[in-house]
């Protein structure tokens, strides 16, 4: 009798447990098909994709005042190391990145906090000027999100290789290995003719180094844990 209240009780407690990993498990699906956090997943690269646009449709103006150009910094327009990432060369520059946002999101899809998105951004934006402006003196303008989403890229895949997550693992080797081509040979110039323009490979390259040290700093690298609110 005593074995069969012993076992009872077992199964009671086993099943008490199960019940508060499964309210876990629950809470934390609820948590991740939120409003909150679908908004907040989406408001940072919504905020930038209409700024991208606004700025696009102001043209050759806003580019000019806006953008990276050593001259201007050299006369105190300090702007132009946060500006210079929001302008472009020309629409069809400015909707491959946007497109490169949308492709962020897809391939990591990381819940952050508006903050963490605006902290993201403001903070690869200045880095990546900075290392233009310290690092390839013989740049001398620039324009485009892409150093930024370099950067955001790295920031998104690697918690998710460090899950062993496959596709993550292909995509980040094949930012490295793009890197470590345009390095070496340079932009093609099916792409140069494309945006109408050189490719600033170097920013690129500043990009995901300056997520490297975000990384490094924030504790971005943690293991992907389904939700990550920062």
């Amino acid at each position: 009798m005593k074995s069969l209240n012993l076992l009872k009780l077992s199964r009671n407690v086993h099943g008490a447990a199960g019940f508060e990993s499964n309210a876990k498990m629950r809470a934390s699906i609820l948590t991740v098909a939120s409003p909150t956090s679908s908004l907040n997943r989406w408001s940072g690269p919504v905020l930038i994709t209409v700024m991208i646009l606004l700025l696009a449709m102001l043209g050759e103006g806003a580019r000019v005042q806006l953008s990276f150009e050593r001259t201007g910094l050299e006369s105190g327009q300090m702007w132009r190391l946060l500006t210079a990432h929001f302008v472009h060369l020309g629409h069809y520059h400015a909707l491959l990145n946007m497109l490169g946002l949308l492709a962020l999101l897809v391939l990591c899809p990381q819940a952050l906090s508006f903050f963490e998105w605006m902290r993201r951004i403001l903070l690869l934006s200045l880095t990546t000027s900075a290392a233009l402006y310290f690092l390839s003196p013989q740049i001398t303008s620039y324009v485009g999100f892409s150093g930024v989403i370099h950067g955001l890229f790295l920031l998104g895949l690697v918690p998710m290789v460090r899950s062993r997550d496959l596709i993550a693992c292909a995509c980040l080797l094949y930012l490295l290995g793009k890197i470590a081509w345009e390095s070496y040979a340079g932009a093609p110039l099916s792409d140069e003719l494309a945006i109408g323009g050189r490719v600033v490979t170097q920013s690129h390259l500043f990009g995901t180094l300056a997520g490297l040290i975000y990384g490094l700093i924030f504790g971005s690298f943690r293991k992907e844990q389904g939700v990550s609110e920062s």
